[in-house]
């Protein structure tokens, strides 16, 4: 036999109140004047029944669809092999589910992003926007944060107030590139993680510039390289230093992906990781541990990140107020076996 479902009016029945009661505490209803006590029962009364709350019917209580779109503004090529997403997602997924919520992934290609976010408003699909990602030239984010609708970006928009939730990228970037620096390395290549549009690749080689600086390094344009998300970038954008035949005995990779390919690239060239060259990547991938030899990277709390953004949209959602609309978690420095020792022979 099937068991029957337990419905609100059995959680009513069981905290001594009305249907309409059990609805409005269970929705978080605000405005209504309850007490504490009654919340307390119909609670307590939902978990003892392990009531699970039919969606349609909240989405109709509520005006919402309980439904949160996380926007991702890359081409589905890159998100197909983007090994940090998953972290992402994995903590998202979680905390979605526990306010009762799910989640609704959309892939927005930079030339349609205007087009694609009209649609999802205007559709009232989803109550609120997780946005990953966010681009420096993105006008379309704009118009849907003065129309207030709910969005949280994970990353950050120079000059702007939007909420967010991210991590130090300029102060993260100048840590892994002056461990290199510290181990005796002047000619240090950077391989950025993305299109300098996305704002964590700028803010990463402006990390990059700022410990060179601080080290009385020049800054030399020709051991720079942009990548674009994916192994085969890094592969390309490395293989391409080798071939222009400039000099260097370190590299900073921005993406623990792209150094995965940057290191096809060393070794195609009859070399290897770290005896001829020193690297660093950045995002602490749990596949970073495992390459050959171990990366040295920056830890990014994806997990957190992702944790910290839902709690900032449901707030937001619920009507509570923020303190701050940015939030920028810790970083630190993974150091395993691939920038190898201090440099022999001084510095080069």
């Amino acid at each position: 036999m099937v068991a029957r479902r337990v419905t609100s009016l059995d959680v009513a029945k069981a905290a001594g109140v009305s249907r309409t009661t059990v609805s409005l505490v269970l929705n978080e209803v605000q405005g209504i004047q309850i007490s504490e006590s009654t919340r307390h029962r119909v609670i307590d009364a939902a978990h003892e029944l392990e009531y699970v709350p039919n969606a349609a019917a909240r989405a109709l209580v509520s005006s919402r669809a309980q439904l949160i779109g996380l926007v991702l503004t890359r081409s589905t090529h890159h998100i197909a092999s983007d090994s940090f997403l998953t972290q992402i997602l994995d903590g998202l997924i979680e905390n979605v589910h526990a306010h009762g919520m799910r989640l609704l992934i959309d892939i927005i290609e930079p030339e349609h992003q205007k087009e694609a976010y009209l649609e999802l408003v205007r559709s009232k699909h989803i109550d609120g926007i997780i946005l990953s990602g966010p681009r420096m030239d993105d006008e379309a984010l704009q118009a849907l944060t003065d129309d207030g609708f709910p969005t949280v970006l994970m990353g950050q928009v120079p000059g702007k107030n939007y909420y967010c939730v991210d991590v130090d990228n300029l102060a993260a970037s100048q840590m892994a590139v002056s461990h290199l620096v510290g181990l005796g390395h002047k000619r240090i290549a950077c391989i950025t993680n993305a299109p300098l549009t996305y704002t964590a690749a700028a803010e990463r080689l402006a990390g990059y510039r700022k410990a060179l600086e601080d080290a009385h390094i020049p800054y030399d344009e020709s051991l720079v390289r942009y990548g674009d998300f994916s192994l085969s970038s890094g592969y390309k954008q490395m293989y391409n230093l080798y071939e222009s035949g400039t000099c260097f005995t370190a590299a900073f990779v921005a993406s623990d992906e792209v150094a995965m390919g940057a290191t096809a690239a060393v070794r195609e060239h009859g070399l290897s990781v770290p005896k001829d060259l020193a690297m660093v990547g950045f995002d602490d991938l749990p596949l970073a541990y495992y390459m050959d030899p171990p990366l040295t990277t920056v830890h990014l709390p994806a997990i957190d990140l992702a944790r910290q953004a839902i709690d900032m949209l449901i707030r937001i959602l619920k009507g509570k107020h923020l303190t701050k609309k940015q939030r920028i978690l810790d970083t630190y420095l993974v150091v395993r076996q691939s920038c190898g020792t201090q440099l022999k022979g001084g510095m080069a």
